[in-house]
């Protein structure tokens, strides 16, 4: 069997929502000083909705597939359903990660919460 599914191979190689998002209005960034992976996730929020993700990832190709998904699984929906995307959502939307690849997909929750966090510290 191989290491990493299809979906995690065409997320690394073709990552969706990908840059700087220049009228972010919610950023966040977070990172693993173990594995050394950095992730920044940019939101443009209005009436409560995800209108525009875009996100930077230093790091491994789970990493940057976790990033690229988790815009993926957000991008046009309500605030209410964001606050509820799970690592664990993340990675079955990818098939699967390997066992010591799982907190590339925590990064990417923790980047979108942080970046709820900044939208409403600035409300």
């Amino acid at each position: 069997m191989a290491l990493y599914s299809e979906k995690v191979m065409d997320h690394f190689r073709n990552p969706r929502n990908l840059g700087v998002l220049e009228d972010a209005n919610a950023i966040g960034e977070v990172g693993n000083a173990k594995c050394g992976d950095i992730m920044k996730m940019y939101l443009k929020i209005e009436d409560d909705m995800v209108k525009d993700v875009k996100f930077e990832t230093f790091g491994c190709g789970s990493a940057i597939a976790s990033s690229s998904m988790a815009t993926e699984m957000i991008k046009g929906k309500p605030l209410s359903e964001v606050e509820k995307l799970t690592n664990k959502a993340v990675t079955e939307a990818l098939d699967g990660l390997p066992t010591h690849k799982i907190h590339c997909s925590v990064l990417a929750e923790q980047a979108i919460k942080s970046a709820l966090e900044d939208y409403r510290s600035k409300k």
